[in-house]
C-alpha cells in the first residue's frame, strides 16, 4: 500500500511538473504603440454587416477607421489579409474560465465554487487565474473576452469580465462586478433531458423550492432597506455586494431553464426593479412575447443536447436561436459543455446558423448580441470607429471547424501570442517522430 502511495505521488508531482513547464514562453503582449493597418480584408463588423477588400486602422488599442479605400499611415504597421477574413474577438457570455482547470474532483484546481446557501460577498475576481492552460486555447480559436461567474447553491456571488492576455487578475479585469448571480430553484421532481436536476429525495420539493424563492425575497427585502439607512452599526458585506442592483450598475444573472423557473425569476426582478437575464433558458421560446415585452434577455447555455420533453422535435435547440431572433428576443450563444472547455463557441453559433439563423446573426450572437447583455458594447463587440481594437484575422469561416484557423490576434490592439500547450506538444512529437 505504501509504494503504491509513492507511485501516485510521484505521478501527480510529474503532472504538476509538466503542466509548470508548459507554455512557459508564452506571455502577454505590451502595449500597443503606434498604428495598425489591416488591409484588404473582409471585415465581418459584427453588427450584420460585411466590408469587402477592406481596412481597419487602430491606434494606441482603438479603433480609428473602418472600410474602403483607406490610406494607411507612412509609419503604420500593415498586415496584409487578402483572401482572409476579419472578425471582433468573440466574447464568452459566461464561464468559469480560471476558476475550473480540471473537471474531474481535483479540488485544488477549482476556485469556482463556495459552501453555503448566500455567498454574495463572492467576488470571481479575486480568484481568477490568468495562468490557465485553458486561456491561450480559447484565444487560438478567437475568444478574446470572457464573462467568468461563480457558483453556488442559491445566491453565488458576482461576476466580472476578463481579457485573456494579463499577469494577473488586476490586468485581466475589463469591467469588475458587473452582476450578481442566482440559481432558481428548480420546481420539477424529474431530471429531463434538458438537465434539469432531480431534488434531494425527502420532504416535498415544490415546497423547499418555495422556501428557498422566499429565502431570496427576504434576503433582497433586507439589502433593500440596510441600504436605505444612510448610517450603519456594522457594514453587511452580503447587503453591500448587492448594492449595484438597486443602482442599476448591476444585472441579476438568474440560471433558470423550466417555464416555471422563468416566470418566477421574472417576477423577482419587477418586484425588486432589477435589470435581469435569464441563463440557460431551455424553455424561453414558450415564453418569448414576455421576454420581448419585458425586454429580457438570455444567454443560451448549450445547444449540442437534447430537447427537455419528449414532445419538442429532436433538434429544438438547435433551432431554437433563430426562433428566438424570429420572436424578436436578444440572445447569445454560449458553450456550457465541461469538456470542450468553452472552445467550441464559434462551432455552436456556426449549427445556429446552419439551422436557420443567418450566418451574420450567428457572429452576433457570440459578440455584439453578447456585449449588450452584458453591458460592454460601447467600447467592444464589433469593429466600429472608437472601440477597443479587439479583433483577429482568421484564414477562412470562423464558424467552421475547417476555416477557423486564426493568423492574428489583438486585444486592446496589443498583438497577441496565438501559442499553447496543444501546439507546442503537437510540435515536440512532429519533431520526435520526424513529421514534416
Amino acid at each position: 500500500m505504501q509504494k503504491k502511495n509513492l507511485t501516485i505521488i510521484a505521478l501527480s508531482l510529474a503532472l504538476i511538473y509538466t503542466s509548470a513547464k508548459a507554455q512557459e514562453n508564452v506571455y502577454p503582449a505590451v502595449a500597443q504603440k503606434g498604428t495598425t493597418v489591416i488591409t484588404h480584408a473582409t471585415i465581418h463588423v459584427g453588427n450584420g454587416s460585411i466590408l469587402n477588400d477592406a481596412s481597419v486602422v487602430f491606434v494606441n488599442g482603438k479603433i480609428k477607421e473602418v472600410g474602403n479605400n483607406i490610406t494607411a499611415p507612412a509609419d503604420a504597421t500593415i498586415i496584409d489579409a487578402t483572401g482572409k477574413q476579419v472578425y471582433p474577438g468573440l466574447i464568452l457570455p459566461l464561464s468559469s474560465l480560471g476558476l475550473r482547470e480540471i473537471n474531474s474532483g481535483v479540488r485544488g484546481s477549482n476556485d469556482y465554487q463556495e459552501i453555503g446557501e448566500n455567498n454574495a460577498s463572492i467576488r470571481s475576481i479575486v480568484s481568477y487565474n490568468t495562468d490557465s492552460k485553458v486561456t491561450n486555447v480559447l484565444r487560438s480559436n478567437g475568444v478574446l473576452l470572457a464573462h467568468v461567474a461563480p457558483m453556488g447553491d442559491l445566491i453565488e456571488g458576482s461576476s466580472s469580465i476578463v481579457q485573456l492576455d494579463a499577469w494577473n487578475y488586476e490586468d485581466a479585469a475589463y469591467k469588475t462586478d458587473i452582476g450578481m448571480f442566482i440559481n432558481m430553484p428548480t420546481l420539477l421532481p424529474r431530471r429531463g433531458r434538458g438537465g434539469f436536476m432531480r431534488p434531494q429525495a425527502g420532504g416535498d420539493p415544490l415546497k423547499a423550492a418555495f422556501e428557498k424563492i422566499e429565502v431570496l425575497k427576504k434576503f433582497f427585502t433586507d439589502a433593500k432597506a440596510y441600504l436605505n439607512e444612510k448610517n450603519h452599526v456594522s457594514n453587511n458585506l452580503k447587503f453591500e455586494a448587492v448594492r449595484g442592483l438597486y443602482t442599476g450598475k448591476q444585472k441579476l444573472y438568474i440560471r433558470a431553464n423550466e417555464v416555471k423557473q422563468m416566470l418566477l425569476a421574472i417576477d423577482l426582478g419587477k418586484t425588486f426593479g432589477f435589470n435581469i437575464v435569464l441563463v440557460g433558458a431551455v424553455e424561453s421560446l414558450q415564453i418569448a412575447n414576455i421576454l420581448v415585452e419585458n425586454k429580457i434577455p438570455v444567454i443560451l447555455d448549450n445547444q449540442h443536447a437534447l430537447p427537455t420533453t419528449e414532445d419538442d422535435d429532436i433538434d429544438q435547440l438547435y433551432k431554437l436561436p433563430a426562433q428566438l431572433k424570429k420572436a424578436g428576443v436578444l440572445f447569445a450563444i454560449n458553450d456550457a459543455n465541461d469538456q470542450a472547455k468553452q472552445r467550441n463557441i464559434s462551432f455552436n453559433a456556426g449549427t445556429a446558423a446552419a439551422y436557420g439563423l443567418d450566418k451574420e446573426e450567428a457572429l452576433s450572437s457570440i459578440t455584439l448580441n453578447t456585449a449588450k447583455i452584458l453591458g460592454i458594447d460601447d467600447v467592444t463587440g464589433s469593429i466600429e470607429v472608437g472601440k477597443d481594437a479587439n479583433l483577429f484575422i482568421s484564414e477562412g469561416d470562423i464558424l467552421d471547424m475547417r476555416g477557423n484557423q486564426l493568423s492574428k490576434a489583438f486585444i486592446q490592439g496589443r498583438d497577441i501570442s496565438l501559442d499553447n500547450k496543444q501546439k507546442q506538444l503537437y510540435e515536440r512529437y512532429k519533431y520526435k517522430y520526424k513529421i514534416k
